[in-house]
């Protein structure tokens, strides 16, 4: 007998679709999910537009939103009154939107729908007969993204065959440069081979999701001033989907260090706030990464 979480996730399940090789879930069902207007959900998404890179979020082209009508041909109530693209939000994209709608539906509905993500990648893994039940195009899409993820590795073989480039060891970020100072930060995560170790008095879900950047096999410590409520939703959902991240409380520190393996970077911000104010990064070049671990 399914109970209730069961049938809630085969609801979402069904919502789910695979557009460009990614599965996404459309704004007016999730506005249904969420039991908001449809026009409200994308008002919050534009107040918060940097939230929302193209990866998690896009609008669906001509061709797209006639493909995705056509599948609902024998239905008119799913299709009626759509005149606009709509927009499709990836797994990343809805976990980002439990940051901008803020109610206890909205964090309950984003977990079941992660939970739902989970279930249908495990199912898939478990049982590729599954693939023989999808509509057409998106068994075309994902045979173009498996040719694509194939190439992509091969690419990522030659360039890890390669020098890694060396990362600049100080320098500093003006106000306003939000995708250089990101991009730093990044290709430090990157570049980790066994551990990463910040330490933050003030983070949020961008620090978890710049994290997910790291190797699989490389660990993650965080020690921070406080954890929210809603924070702690956002790990545990994170933890669900990514090898899991350390968090503890730790109030002694006044500055921000982030320790990548052995070597230690001192950061003039807070990790979440890149770029939006000056600040300047350097590489304490004569500190070891155990002096300030044995001490914490």
């Amino acid at each position: 007998m399914p109970t209730e979480q069961d049938k809630s996730l085969l609801t979402i399940q069904n919502l789910i679709h695979t557009i460009r090789g990614k599965q996404v879930i459309i704004d007016r069902d999730l506005a249904s999910l969420y039991n908001v207007e449809t026009k409200r959900l994308n008002e919050q998404v534009k107040r918060n537009s940097e939230r929302f890179p193209e990866d998690f979020m896009f609008q669906l082209s001509d061709e797209e939103f006639n493909d995705w009508k056509s599948q609902f041909a024998t239905s008119n109530t799913i299709t009626m009154g759509l005149r606009k693209r709509p927009f499709a939000f990836t797994e990343c994209g809805i976990a980002m939107l439990s940051s901008v709608l803020h109610s206890n539906t909205a964090i309950q509905v984003n977990i079941n729908i992660m939970r739902t993500f989970v279930a249908l990648r495990q199912s898939i893994a478990a049982n590729s007969n599954i693939l023989y039940r999808l509509d057409s195009i998106e068994v075309r899409q994902m045979e173009i993204k498996s040719r694509q993820d194939k190439t992509d590795g091969l690419i990522n073989e030659i360039f890890d065959s390669i020098n890694k480039v060396k990362l600049p060891e100080q320098g500093i970020f003006y106000d306003g440069q939000v995708y250089e100072a990101y991009t730093f930060i990044a290709d430090l995560i990157r570049s980790a081979d066994t551990r990463i170790i910040l330490i933050d008095n003030y983070i949020d879900d961008t620090v978890l999701t710049l994290m997910e950047k790291r190797k699989n096999d490389v660990s993650v410590s965080i020690y921070t001033n406080i954890i929210t409520r809603n924070l702690q939703l956002d790990i545990t959902r994170h933890d669900a989907q990514y090898p899991p991240i350390s968090i503890q409380i730790y109030r002694n520190s006044h500055d921000r260090f982030l320790i990548i393996d052995n070597s230690v970077y001192h950061i003039g911000a807070s990790i979440k706030d890149l770029g939006k104010k000056l600040f300047g990064f350097s590489l304490m070049k004569s500190l070891k990464a155990s002096d300030i671990i044995e001490n914490l």
